[in-house]
């Protein structure tokens, strides 16, 4: 097999995390996911492990985990609905950081990989906070030294099926629309795209395939791979 993928997933119990886990347990070019997370994601298969590991600000005590790990899919992440700029930067800039400034002193030749969001503001400087926030973690992350670093900018995403966000009013948003999602998907991919492309072009990605602003119109061409 040419250049297969031991993949390390930060985030793999939320919606976009479980749909990046399934894709990679399902595609041959990943050889073994390891999953890192405060609580159990409920699936078993011969390529996944895990480690529940409550302190994600301080991953020192498991470090030795991820020095064979080719790509780091980090899918964690929260709504900044209803928070104040100072906690949405701290479970989205500080934890983000936290983890990869661990990962790139033990594996530095890893492949990094951010899901962060359709619209992110890399200037740091918009009136939108999450925007800023998200803009300001990305500079961050490309400025550590990994051997690849690519900033996902995900738009709408079809749940995996028998998963849900772990935020009310998206949910209800979702299950209101869950009808027409499948062809906005078709005929907007760049607004929705599915499970298994945001997979598939993130495994693309980390092989080193498209840019390191990996925006809705590349997720949707390197998912199609």
């Amino acid at each position: 097999m040419d250049n297969p993928l031991r993949v390390l997933i930060f985030g793999a119990s939320g919606m976009v995390g479980a749909a990046v886990l399934d894709t990679c347990l399902d595609d041959p070019r990943v050889t073994s996911v390891l999953v890192v997370g405060r609580s159990p994601v409920g699936r078993t298969h011969e390529k996944l492990t895990e480690i529940q590991h409550a302190d994600l600000f301080d991953l020192v005590p498991i470090s030795s985990h991820f020095t064979d790990v080719d790509a780091c899919f980090f899918t964690a992440g929260v709504s900044a609905a209803g928070m104040k700029e100072a906690d949405y930067t701290r479970v989205t800039y500080d934890l983000t950081l936290a983890v990869a400034k661990v990962l790139v002193v033990v594996n530095p030749a890893m492949a990094f990989l951010y899901v962060s969001g359709a619209g992110t503001d890399e200037t740091e400087k918009g009136r939108s906070m999450w925007a800023r926030v998200k803009g300001r973690t990305e500079n961050a992350l490309l400025a550590l030294g990994f051997r690849r670093a690519v900033m996902v900018r995900l738009a709408g995403l079809i749940p995996l099926k028998g998963t849900r966000s772990k935020v009310a009013l998206y949910r209800w948003s979702y299950r209101l629309a869950w009808p027409v999602l499948p062809l906005v998907s078709k005929l907007a991919p760049s607004l929705v795209t599915t499970p298994k492309k945001l997979g598939r072009a993130m495994i693309a990605a980390a092989l080193g395939e498209g840019p390191v602003h990996m925006n809705p119109k590349d997720i949707e061409r390197l998912g199609r791979s």
